[in-house]
């Protein structure tokens, strides 16, 4: 920890300008295709099993920022960063083979947790093509937060929390501003705020109770950041409320309550205002069209995402099924086959037509059994990407394209005629 300590502010994420440039050309996201089955076109088993621990299940996976890559977790206490192959070479999108039993490639970097990972998120402004900018956040159970070096896996730098007996606590979730300038943590009835060019101690500490006991209690265990720039910000906690934050002083605007069990995952939409906050609560799906009004929609889902667009939600469930909702509808979509057993994360693409998707649960053997072998399938404890259909605008027609996604850029997906 002492070496920690001395670590320059310089090797913290660097973060750039944001200046307003005139657009040149109009873009539009890519239509997905949810009435037909997506593709798998990656997946990946063999490398979460050891010998030592065959039952090592998944427990979440997160995009990139620029989409170059996606992180996992898992309940070995592992992350692990997975590069997105370029398909220059203009194959198929439809590469894995379930025949080969294999992976489709190894993982580009391993990192390994002392305890079990609570919680983890990308930088906002994370580029491949910019090593300074690649960094990624985690928080595990008893250990400060750390901020981890995407590309050589080392360890950038640490954010402690102290309790009342000067003792490290660790945070429950954390998430970055979307300046990228800070790191919000979630703890016990608190929030604190840590500058990231300031490694160390120095925190701003914000109870979630006022002097009236009113406010979130328990566990603050998600947090978002609304991405319309709107200055709000969102927890959730084990307490059964959500909450809605000013980012600039911390001021509790509104507590949502009512919702059964506690929260696990918050998000706003991609359009801010229009669908505020959605959270997890043990089965059901709490849809806020106003920060007054809400309804709750019953799912078995855990992670969700939100695609691109923002007006549909995947999540995935105990039935190993992804299920596609309609945002402005509340209803069901469709869903597609996932895995064998549970999908505990699902994440769109931040502007490709494809998913990711991890699955698995913890298994416990009765002693009976005890020397019997886990014989898992290569559809359980694992994680998949998809590539969806989608709909191409020529000569303002929509025309269904299921081709090879990789081998086009951003900008090709993206321009309309």
């Amino acid at each position: 920890m002492g070496e920690e300590e001395q670590q320059s502010p310089t090797s913290v994420v660097e973060v750039a300008e944001i200046t307003e440039e005139p657009i040149e050309q109009a873009y539009s996201w890519p239509t997905i295709r949810f009435d037909v089955p997506p593709h798998r076109t990656y997946h990946f088993h063999h490398q979460f099993r050891t010998p030592s621990n065959p039952n090592n299940f998944l427990k979440g996976v997160k995009w990139s920022p620029d989409g170059s890559c996606f992180l996992t977790s898992s309940d070995d206490n592992t992350l692990r960063v997975f590069a997105l192959p370029d398909n220059d070479s203009g194959g198929h999108i439809n590469d894995y083979s379930p025949v080969a039993d294999a992976d489709s490639y190894a993982a580009n970097l391993v990192v390994t947790e002392g305890e079990s990972i609570y919680d983890y998120c990308w930088y906002p402004y994370m580029s491949a093509s910019d090593p300074v900018t690649c960094v990624f956040a985690s928080t595990t159970r008893d250990h400060p937060i750390h901020l981890w070096d995407a590309a050589s896996g080392q360890l950038r730098c640490t954010y402690r929390a102290y309790d009342a007996m000067d003792e490290i606590t660790a945070a429950f979730s954390i998430g970055f501003n979307p300046a990228g300038t800070k790191i919000l943590a979630g703890y016990n009835k608190s929030l604190r705020v840590f500058d990231i060019y300031r490694p160390g101690r120095d925190f701003a500490h914000y109870s979630t109770l006022q002097g009236n006991k009113e406010g979130q209690s328990g566990i603050i265990s998600a947090i978002a950041f609304c991405p319309s720039h709107t200055g709000l910000l969102a927890t959730g906690s084990y307490s059964q409320t959500t909450a809605i934050y000013r980012e600039d002083n911390m001021e509790l605007l509104y507590v949502l309550h009512g919702q059964e069990g506690g929260v696990t995952h918050v998000q706003f939409s991609k359009d801010g205002p229009l669908y505020s906050v959605l959270g997890y609560t043990q089965g059901l799906l709490t849809l806020c069209t106003s920060y007054t009004d809400h309804q709750k929609t019953p799912i078995s889902g855990y992670c969700f995402d939100i695609e691109p667009i923002g007006r549909h939600l995947g999540t995935g469930g105990q039935d190993g099924l992804v299920h596609i909702y309609d945002l402005q509808t509340g209803q069901w979509v469709s869903s597609f086959q996932a895995s064998l057993d549970t999908v505990n994360g699902f994440s769109f693409h931040p502007f490709l037509p494809m998913a990711a998707s991890s699955s698995g649960h913890r298994r416990f053997k009765i002693l009976d059994d005890s020397n019997e072998d886990l014989n898992l399938s290569g559809d359980e404890n694992c994680a998949s990407i998809w590539s969806f259909c989608y709909d191409s605008v020529v000569d303002n027609a929509a025309i269904p394209n299921c081709g090879d996604l990789n081998g086009q850029s951003e900008q090709e997906l993206h321009q309309d005629p």
